[in-house]
């Protein structure tokens, strides 16, 4: 038997998360069986999975074998900095790089490692360290770490109050009217026999809210600038479909005859790339704004288009 005394990283999580953290490798079943067998108690106290801890509770944890001697050895040896490596922001709060496209924000679904596994291997040092946001594992640019439970609560509490700015750039096929446009839709997720999200815009579904800005036009193709004022999966992407205007190379929700031809002409990723990040730093108030630039490959898919337009 062992007791966890709870500190002010640890206020606000709920008991059934902060005992998947603490008990990693314990299958989620055998802990709600815990919990609902009372052998897990705080303050001396029976409480429901969902509680909120306190700072001070005093929570006795029975004891349980852990897959933690399996973990270690998976890890063993230096790790390869690959993410953490140049971060756009890094202090004693916060962690932003900018996600290479191709890597999930976190591991499942046939991913074994995601970025936030991988950042936590090249600091291990840190105590806590949660994603902020998510990204569509194509998705490029700003990812955005808190280093403190504090710290997360706080920016959820921004986003939920519209005072987090996200940007987009994104490639679209057709060519956009109109210098700006403000997309109100509402939009139901879906889950596939596959296991796949799936997001549509009918009546009935959650509000969503993009507003988009015309960059430039290129033979074919036009780019935007989407900003971000709901947060729904797949928001921007699904959109645009709608309007019909697909993003260009998307394959869930993009036209399939289009994507091979751009794969033939060098765009073989979806263009979505997370520009900008506007947010109050927790600590001192003041207004951070976080860019990362295109990545070469959308660069010179444009410097293509350019080039087109000039022959």
């Amino acid at each position: 038997m062992t007791t966890a005394e709870v500190d002010e990283e640890g206020a606000g999580q709920r008991l059934d998360n902060f005992l998947v953290r603490r008990l990693k490798g314990v299958p989620k079943s055998h802990l709600y069986r815990l919990l609902r067998t009372g052998q897990v108690r705080v303050n001396s106290r029976r409480v429901e999975a969902t509680y909120r801890l306190q700072p001070g509770d005093r929570i006795r944890i029975p004891p349980v074998r852990t897959a933690r001697p399996a973990v270690a050895r998976a890890v063993r040896g230096p790790v390869t900095p690959l993410l953490g490596r140049d971060p756009l922001l890094e202090d004693e709060w916060l962690l932003a790089i900018d996600k290479p496209a191709g890597v999930a924000v976190h591991g499942g679904s046939g991913v074994s490692r995601g970025a936030i596994e991988q950042l936590r291997l090249e600091r291990p040092a840190l105590r806590f360290l949660e994603l902020v946001h998510r990204l569509d594992r194509e998705t490029s640019g700003v990812l955005l770490l808190a280093k403190k439970r504090s710290v997360l609560t706080g920016l959820h509490q921004q986003m939920r109050d519209g005072l987090v700015q996200k940007r987009y750039l994104v490639l679209v096929a057709g060519h956009w009217r109109g210098a700006r446009q403000v997309v109100k839709l509402p939009l139901v997720r879906r889950v596939t026999a596959q296991g796949e999200r799936r997001v549509s815009v009918e009546a009935g579904g959650m509000p969503s809210h993009t507003e988009f800005t015309l960059q430039r036009h290129f033979p074919g193709f036009s780019l935007l600038a989407a900003e971000l004022r709901t947060g729904r999966t797949h928001q921007i992407r699904v959109h645009l479909a709608h309007l019909g205007f697909p993003v260009a190379s998307d394959d869930k929700y993009g036209d399939f005859g289009l994507n091979k031809a751009l794969a033939k002409r060098g765009l073989k990723r979806m263009f979505l790339h997370a520009a900008e990040l506007g947010f109050r730093h927790p600590a001192s108030g003041a207004q951070v704004r976080l860019t990362a630039p295109l990545p070469p490959d959308l660069a010179g898919f444009l410097a293509a288009l350019e080039a087109e337009r000039g022959q």
